[in-house]
């Protein structure tokens, strides 16, 4: 069988923990299709399973790496959605992850990368575009007109979230570091907040939608910047007790969700579609060689990056 080489951990830790390993390529099982990786996200969740601090994918030995883009090499058992040679964007898993040179995907988690987009910035849609599309679209259905307040919005959910809000006809106010100013209102945001300087809660009024992937106090302070029947989503899960949120917003005729993303071939077929009408694009922060996968975990780390990470094997 032919070998490959990919990023791995044998243990819980630090970015220092990665190393570079080879293991036997994977062979695709039934539903799903080996991928020649081109290109891999790295987002947030990424660090925090290496770190232990998510556990669901299992113990070390893991390779990481939810977000990939690549080219079908061969594909499993009664599989027809995708055919060797088709370049494919979507979600991979630990234990084998998209840190690799090749990964087994499962076909329902994978799309059609979009007309005219780079394996780059394929690869930095997947888990933040949907952790922005599903809450907004999905849960919130956010309409023409609606008051849309986006916290952390030049990060990786967030400017994708602000763009997605914009393409619904939302009103979106952002909170940032007045340096990330101008690259949000390139995105089409019509209102900021320097979070640094001023406290948006004292700010921010008759909110419908809140976006939140900071979680901490920000939850709380939140349910105060929205109207009667607002929404706040927290996409991130770490805060404070969430059902003491729940109780505070349910008290103030507020409605509150806990949402994670789910792996979605279909939803990454529409993301892919507001792609092409150029309402969608990730912004790339840096580029780096597989190789240098710890050094992409320490910036991701900073929680400074603007857009995304993105790793070529």
């Amino acid at each position: 069988m032919t070998r490959m080489r990919a990023i791995s951990q044998r243990v819980y830790g630090g970015p220092e923990v990665l190393e570079i390993v080879e293991y036997d390529r994977p062979v695709p099982g039934p539903g799903e299709v080996l991928v020649r990786v081109r290109a891999a996200g790295v987002n947030p969740a990424d660090w925090k399973i290496r770190a232990g601090l998510v556990r669901r994918f299992g113990d070390p030995p893991l390779t990481l790496g939810l977000d990939l883009c690549g080219v079908v090499e061969t594909v499993g058992e009664r599989t027809t959605r995708f055919a060797p040679g088709d370049v494919v964007y979507g979600c991979s898993f630990p234990p084998r992850g998209a840190y690799a040179e090749y990964v087994a995907a499962p076909t329902d988690a994978l799309a059609a990368v979009p007309l005219g987009v780079d394996p780059v910035r394929a690869a930095a849609l997947p888990v933040a575009a949907l952790t922005a599309w599903q809450p907004l679209v999905n849960v919130a259905a956010v309409t023409a007109g609606q008051r849309v307040l986006i916290h952390a919005a030049a990060g990786g959910v967030g400017h994708l979230a602000v763009q997605i809000a914009k393409a619904r006809g939302a009103y979106v106010i952002g909170t940032a570091q007045k340096g990330k100013h101008g690259f949000l209102r390139g995105l089409g945001a019509d209102e900021l907040i320097d979070y640094t300087t001023v406290d948006f809660a004292a700010v921010a009024r008759d909110i419908d939608v809140v976006l939140d992937p900071i979680s901490d106090d920000y939850g709380p302070r939140s349910l105060d910047t929205l109207r009667p029947g607002g929404l706040l989503i927290d996409v991130r899960g770490t805060g404070p007790d969430r059902g003491v949120v729940r109780e505070q917003a349910q008290a103030r005729g507020l409605r509150f969700v806990e949402f994670g993303f789910t792996p979605s071939g279909v939803d990454l077929e529409s993301i892919a579609k507001l792609v092409e009408r150029g309402r969608l694009r990730a912004a790339i922060d840096r580029v780096l060689p597989l190789r240098d996968a710890a050094k992409a975990h320490e910036l991701s780390e900073t929680n400074r990056v603007r857009g995304k990470i993105v790793l070529v094997p």
